[in-house]
């Protein structure tokens, strides 16, 4: 193989390895994007999550107090 197609073929892994780091890249982005995302909406189902434990603790006591009162 002569220096020239050696050089010629060096070429070409060096563009595959840089478009496969842009693709890289660029996924990246997207799952930190997608993380973002399903961080934000695990907090607000632990919001109401919460909120629900809330109502429902609430009606066990009223129910509960009812019960005495009965």
């Amino acid at each position: 193989m002569s220096e020239e197609s050696m050089i010629i073929k060096l070429e070409r892994r060096v563009d595959e390895l840089i478009a496969l780091c842009d693709k890289l890249k660029n996924e990246n982005s997207l799952l930190k994007d997608r993380q973002e995302i399903l961080v934000e909406e695990r907090a607000h189902l632990i919001e109401k999550t919460e909120l629900a434990r809330v109502k429902v603790e609430s009606m066990l006591i009223r129910l509960r107090s009812m019960e005495h009162d009965a």
